[in-house]
């Protein structure tokens, strides 16, 4: 497993993705919806971006907001988002799916894990929303899920950095855990030292509201971000 520190930018827009990898963002999470946590962007946005930034572009799939227990017809959906992406040129797929009780879908994950290689999946935030992440991390290391992007349960990272670390302890070699939501420059450090994590995952949305609309704002924020933590002990 890779050694060094990643700085994943979550993006909606075209002129977003250009300021995060001009500010040193190492990989763009791509969505639409980002308001909603995101869902899948659309194939036109997916060409736009691969044309524009030479970063790894991992695209959400999620057919809609709300919950992560998916009906037949959005799992569906969902499969052919994946091979959407792997066709304009995507380099990893971002999902994640429940089942009814709140756990994890081992079964259906295993299928879109298997449907997406030779991309990486990360299993997004859903987990929070399981009840005893511990089981719930056996299970998404169980899918064959590269990664994990995850608050620690709770609606930011920095308050949960006690079982982000845990987490990061669990996993060990197995999967990579990535704490993500509120994280920026002023608390990146914490973040790292405290979770002892090698991956991190930020949409700066409590900085800067309108990345489309202020792509220097936002390039600035990034770039920020990408400082403190290169420059983490």
């Amino acid at each position: 497993m890779q050694s060094r520190r990643i700085l994943e930018i979550s993006v909606e827009s075209v002129e977003a993705a250009v300021a995060a990898e001009r500010g040193g963002a190492q990989r763009i999470e791509l969505c639409s919806d980002a308001r909603v946590g995101g869902t899948t962007p659309g194939r036109g946005l997916l060409r736009a971006v691969r044309e524009r930034v030479r970063l790894p572009i991992f695209s959400m799939v999620r057919p809609r907001g709300g919950n992560f227990i998916y009906a037949e017809a959005e799992f569906e959906a969902m499969r052919g988002d994946v091979e959407t992406a792997q066709k304009t040129g995507m380099d990893g797929i971002v999902l994640g799916v429940l089942l009814a009780n709140g756990e994890v879908d081992i079964e259906r994950t295993k299928e879109l894990v298997e449907l997406a290689r030779p991309l990486p999946l990360t299993f997004h935030r859903a987990f929070d929303e399981c009840a005893d992440l511990r089981k719930s991390l056996e299970d998404v290391i169980e899918t064959g899920a590269a990664r994990l992007l995850t608050s620690g349960g709770k609606r930011t990272a920095p308050e949960a950095l006690g079982v982000l670390s845990e987490l990061v302890r669990i996993a060990g070699e197995r999967i990579v855990v990535m704490p993500g939501s509120g994280i920026h420059a002023g608390n990146i450090r914490e973040v790292m030292k405290k979770t002892g994590a090698r991956e991190f995952h930020a949409g700066l949305s409590s900085v800067v509201s309108k990345p489309a609309d202020e792509p220097g704002a936002f390039e600035d924020e990034v770039r920020k971000l990408a400082v403190a933590l290169r420059d983490c002990d």
